[in-house]
């Protein structure tokens, strides 16, 4: 058995008892590599394969290869940016429905759904002429692989798997999505210069589809499902129930009490949920405006060409690998605490971005954005987890997903149509800021909230230290 195994206590059964009353298809379906390291790494490493054929339809790639399109296609600025940011609100209607699937029956079956549907819009994008077949298949694609290979799927099971190093690999799932879109986008452009954007989507789209047989051949639901414990453990831990959950504090990182698992109507009816929610409003809708018009502004601004402008982009992206750091922080200090410093730091960065005018400014504001601004989505996600445990963390996920797609969505439009109408983006950046110090003020109050006893009618959100 793989280490991180453990003599199961019943009702599990031991990976040896299932095999001896299996069939033959259900032998070749249950088939799993045996890994000399705790199997929940492997599965965080091919989500990651998951999130990065889906950030080809993210906003932050279509932001930063918007050129290469309306160059070609001879469509406005704000044209594109709808396009992406309808995709986005569909995607948010559609994800408190994956949350509940995810919670019932597994990522399993999920997420090579996303990555079929992904594969097969993005080859047939590479055939486009009109508009409207761009659009349709834009925002099928985006609307699907969102939340099937980036946010409520990956992110749940990155929740069951992991307890005490929970941030941790909750920071993972986040580096996944910006630093595929970073990639994506030098590939996207590379590919473009040469055999133009249209050859570039068919490559992901055949990509996509090869990423479906790995995620259906080792994507799993729990750990206790293949015998094992969150985070590896050899034993239950003290106080764990025989499901392997630990009776603990709901702190971050910390494990929840088998009588205290919240559900998604109790989550609803707390001020924290709703706090978090349009603390992500505001904030992505902040963030994610800035990050599409990136390349654009910074090459208006700074005189750069745009391959230096996506260079910035790109950069910021990378720096995505300061979740493992705010994961760190959010253990030692817990993730709000964490999301008002960032929004602190953010609000700064975002005036320092009125006075980008040369290249090497350009890369400052590019570092300092992706080191602060990209730690957002993952320590949202982290707070859920801290606040509401695993049971029905992908319903409760999904349920915030909204807010998320929401703000995207408006992100993704108002920068462009405000500088379709202005010819600038000084006003949407202003409005940017206010934003930022808005979300911070809310995230403040969004204490975490106290699980109500059974058959009272709301939970009470507790006045305690975060």
């Amino acid at each position: 058995m793989a280490k991180g195994g453990f003599n199961a206590p019943p009702p599990i059964l031991s990976d040896g008892a299932k095999h001896q009353s299996m069939t033959t298809l259900e032998r070749a379906l249950n088939w799993r590599p045996i890994t000399p390291f705790y199997y929940g790494w492997l599965l965080l490493a091919v989500s990651a394969l998951g999130a990065f054929v889906a950030t080809t339809v993210a906003g932050v790639v279509f932001g930063g290869i918007q050129g290469l399109i309306f160059g070609e296609m001879g469509w406005s600025r704000s044209t594109v940016g709808i396009t992406a940011a309808v995709g986005v609100w569909l995607s948010g209607l559609v994800a408190p429905f994956v949350g509940r699937l995810t919670d019932r029956y597994g990522p399993r079956w999920l997420m090579p759904v996303g990555t079929i549907v992904l594969g097969v819009c993005l080859y047939l994008l590479g055939g486009v002429n009109s508009i409207w077949a761009f659009f349709l298949l834009a925002v099928v694609a985006r609307a699907i692989s969102q939340p099937l290979l980036i946010g409520v799927v990956p992110r749940t099971m990155a929740v069951n798997f992991f307890d005490r190093r929970r941030n941790l690999a909750l920071a993972l799932t986040g580096i996944f999505r910006p630093f595929g879109s970073a990639i994506n986008i030098q590939i996207i452009t590379a590919i473009s210069v040469e055999h133009g954007w249209r050859a570039a989507f068919r490559y992901l789209g055949y990509l996509s589809l090869l990423v479906t047989i790995p995620l259906f051949i080792l994507v799993r639901r729990r750990p206790e499902d293949i015998g094992l414990l969150p985070d590896g453990d050899a034993t239950p831990r003290p106080g764990a129930n025989p499901s392997g959950l630990p009776a603990g504090r709901s702190g971050a990182g910390a494990g929840d009490s088998p009588a205290a698992q919240w559900t998604a109507k109790d989550a609803l009816r707390t001020k924290a949920f709703w706090l978090v929610g349009f603390t992500i409003i505001l904030s992505v809708t902040a963030n994610s405006g800035i990050g599409f018009n990136m390349v654009p502004y910074i090459r208006e601004q700074a005189g750069i060409s745009i391959i230096q402008a996506a260079g910035v982009l790109s950069l910021s992206s990378f720096l995505s690998l300061a979740n493992l750091v705010w994961a760190h922080l959010a253990d030692k200090f817990t993730p709000r605490r964490c999301i008002v410093g960032a929004m602190a730091s953010t609000t700064g960065i975002i005036v320092y971005l009125f006075m980008v005018n040369s290249l090497w400014s350009a890369y400052v504001f590019g570092i300092a954005w992706g080191l602060f601004a990209g730690g957002m989505d993952v320590l949202i996600a982290m707070v859920v987890a801290q606040y509401f445990g695993r049971e029905s963390y992908g319903t409760i996920l999904g349920a915030l997903r909204p807010f998320e797609a929401l703000g995207l969505g408006l992100g993704l439009y108002l920068g462009t149509a405000a500088y379709d109408l202005t010819g600038s983006y000084t006003v949407f950046f202003a409005a940017a800021l206010v934003a930022n110090v808005l979300a911070a003020a809310l995230i403040m109050m969004a204490r975490p909230p106290t699980l109500p006893r059974r058959g009272l009618p709301a939970a009470v959100d507790a006045d305690r230290s975060s």
